[in-house]
């Protein structure tokens, strides 16, 4: 039948179309209500002979409308649960934002308000400054002769003792010589004949010459051990140039860094405990020899001080070069303002505390810190002493919990 077939047509059409866009759905429900016109008229006049057909008809689109209208309405709920989920999300993170916390997790203190009371006191002490360094003979020569020439005699080897003023080696001193015995002769004539100036003189030059014979030999300046000797009979030595090294070990020095906070405590005489591997076992007793007046900085950024310490009675066993650790002790007992570290807080290298004033307010002050390990600090400066509360201010167990909570909660 030609209103079967039509259908049937309409709905192969309908059926290819269901995914196509909303706009386009409407433009076939238009067709379709207008192809449906002359058909309703024919029905009117065939009512009783296509009755039939035509309740079929209606049913079929009334099902194609409800349809329809279910894509429709599934298609508004997608877009209103996306639109929800992006509102609630942005929802979320404002409030995160705002409040540190995610809206389903329980309101506490993030930035900690558990204030705790810390007591600011003296303690009395003996200070040791620790030291280390490696120590160096006492005296060491490296011996020159101010003349140039040929060697003519080397008298002492490697490892030889020597004393003060011990001829060691000597140049060629001929010319120095003649012209010595000349001036000699020159000065006897001179008190026959002469005047008093030209034997004024002529003294003069002897003097000179004197002296530059004397420069033609090389003597040890103290009692020492030879340690190196560089050369031999027939070598020829410029002036200046070192012919041989001798040191002087009966004592040992060496020279330590001490802080710039330390160095003020420090005083010449005072004494040090060393040791070193090169004798194991032993105590070494070693006294502050010398305190310069001046410091300066290293690359760490600290100031220190370069002291010198003695060895007057080294071991054996410890030679020039060796290593050493050591403390000095301060004789004197000295009292201490301390303070617990966590007390202190430190920004852009300057130190304060927060003070307890006696009407209950709370004072930031300013103060100068030695850290000193063990959690502690001694308070060198600032407007602060022993009886003095200071605050501090941390995160309460709550709050750590519960930021660890929500570290490891999600909104899903």
């Amino acid at each position: 039948m030609v209103h079967s077939d039509f259908f049937e047509e309409k709905d192969e059409r309908i059926e290819t179309s269901q995914d196509e866009q909303e706009a386009q759905d409407i433009i076939e429900d238009n067709d379709v209500l207008e192809e449906e016109k002359p058909v309703r008229k024919d029905r009117r006049k065939n009512k009783d002979e296509d009755s039939g057909l035509n309740e079929g008809e209606s049913r079929l689109l009334q099902e194609r409308r409800k349809e329809r209208r279910r894509k429709k309405i599934g298609r508004t709920i997608r877009w209103i649960i996306i639109l929800a989920l992006i509102i609630f999300i942005g929802y979320v993170y404002s409030f995160f934002k705002a409040n540190a916390r995610l809206p389903w997790a329980p309101e506490v203190d993030l930035l900690g308000t558990v204030t705790v009371e810390l007591p600011v006191y003296e303690e009395k002490y003996q200070t040791q400054i620790d030291i280390s360094g490696s120590v160096q003979a006492n005296q060491t020569q490296a011996v020159q002769l101010r003349t140039s020439g040929a060697v003519t005699a080397v008298l002492v080897s490697e490892g030889d003792q020597v004393h003060k003023g011990d001829l060691l080696a000597t140049v060629d001193d001929t010319d120095q010589k003649y012209n010595l015995s000349s001036i000699e002769s020159q000065i006897a004539e001179a008190q026959i004949n002469g005047t008093a100036k030209s034997l004024e003189q002529l003294l003069l030059q002897k003097s000179k010459y004197e002296n530059q014979l004397e420069y033609t030999r090389a003597v040890a300046s103290f009692d020492g051990t030879v340690i190196s000797v560089e050369v031999n009979v027939g070598d020829y030595s410029d002036a200046g140039a070192t012919l041989m090294t001798i040191i002087d070990s009966s004592k040992l020095k060496a020279t330590v860094e001490v802080d710039e906070v330390d160095i003020q405590m420090l005083e010449k005489g005072m004494g040090a405990k060393l040791t070193s591997d090169a004798v194991p076992g032993q105590t070494i007793d070693a006294v502050v020899t010398y305190i310069p007046r001046i410091g300066r900085y290293t690359t760490q950024g600290i100031g220190v001080v370069d002291v010198e310490i003695t060895i007057d009675n080294p071991p054996s066993g410890l030679l020039p070069g060796f290593s050493f650790q050591g403390v000095i002790s301060i004789e004197n007992e000295q009292t201490m303002l301390m303070v617990a570290q966590s007390a202190v807080t430190t920004s852009r290298g300057v130190s304060t505390v927060q003070k307890k004033m006696p009407d209950g307010s709370v004072q930031s002050v300013v103060v100068t810190v030695k850290y000193l390990g063990e959690s502690l600090c001694q308070i060198l400066s600032g407007d602060i002493k022993a009886g003095d509360t200071v605050i501090q201010t941390k995160t309460s167990d709550g709050a750590a919990e519960s930021i660890m909570g929500m570290m490891g909660r999600g909104p899903f």
